[in-house]
């Protein structure tokens, strides 16, 4: 199957005035506006992620506009695989495409044999339920990607896309675990950058972006609000990005607590089509030819 990736696209004057509005000319930030044209040359059609643990706020989301959903349940652990019967309602709710998260449990990201035999009948399971995409992820003990066992995951989900989730920003080597996820064949990477809030490590993603050179998708996601979304793409050139807009006790990427495994009773998690349609608004503002488009199907 033929990954589809973002087109190039040129960038207008409402872009090249925004790096430079952002701080005003007597900044000493200015110094850095090259760099920022720069990433805002890379950047592309830009696609819009949200995730969602309920059919209420999936109808939300795509009401809002959002190019996309993440499925999952249990965000207050980072998010674990939806089960069959939300899956099948949020499937029947929504027409834009649905990546379900495949992770069994919480806590860390090495997995048993067992654990991926779950993990390829949750992937089978997704695919009969209409899902488009999934989201996985699998390391070694020592940190770095389980390139065989994600390149098998990645092949028993096909023809749907594969995200490689934020268990990336905990790998010992980002650079060496970007080569080895583009190596296990999956269509993209979620990431803040290893840091809590994607904003805070946006010369990082940046850096991946460049590294990534097309061959696979860097999608930015990690405490992404309309508040800061316009510096991340100008800054990092991501055509991608992923938020939850949500209120509660998860936004659907791995924590300290999810990694221990550690629990509590959950508030509730909502989204609100105001603030995807704020989001998606922001973003419709930045693509220069203000044609978003949801190019993973």
């Amino acid at each position: 199957m033929m990954r589809e990736f973002c087109s190039p696209r040129p960038v207008n004057a409402f872009i090249l005035s925004s790096v430079f509005e952002t701080h005003g000319p007597g900044s000493q930030e200015i110094q850095f506006a090259p760099q920022k044209v720069e990433a805002a040359c890379r950047m592309r059609s830009l696609v819009f992620e949200v995730c969602v643990d309920s059919v209420a706020s999936a109808r939300a989301a795509a009401a809002g506009g959002a190019h996309r959903i993440e499925l999952c349940s249990s965000l207050e652990v980072g998010g674990l695989t939806p089960p069959a019967d939300l899956l099948r309602a949020v499937r029947d709710e929504v027409s834009i495409p649905i990546f379900a998260m495949v992770r069994p449990r919480p806590g860390h990201f090495v997995c048993s044999p067992a654990e991926l035999d779950q993990m390829y009948a949750q992937i089978a399971q997704c695919a009969a339920l209409g899902a488009n995409g999934v989201v996985l992820g699998v390391l070694t003990p020592d940190g770095k990607i389980d390139v065989p066992a994600v390149r098998a995951l990645v092949t028993a989900a096909r023809p749907m896309q594969v995200t490689f989730h934020r268990a990336f920003d905990v790998s010992s080597s980002l650079e060496r675990s970007l080569d080895q996820i583009i190596e296990a064949g999956a269509d993209r990477i979620l990431t803040s950058g290893a840091a809590p809030n994607a904003s805070e490590a946006s010369h990082r993603i940046a850096r991946l972006v460049e590294q990534a050179q097309g061959r696979v998708n860097i999608m930015a996601g990690g405490g992404v609000r309309s508040s800061n979304v316009r510096d991340l793409v100008l800054a990092t050139g991501v055509c991608e990005v992923h938020t939850s807009l949500g209120f509660g006790d998860g936004d659907g990427t791995p924590t300290a607590s999810s990694r221990n495994g550690a629990s509590h009773t959950p508030a509730p998690f909502v989204v609100r089509e105001s603030d995807v349609r704020a989001m998606r608004n922001l973003l419709a503002d930045l693509d220069a030819c203000n044609t978003l488009h949801p190019a993973v199907r």
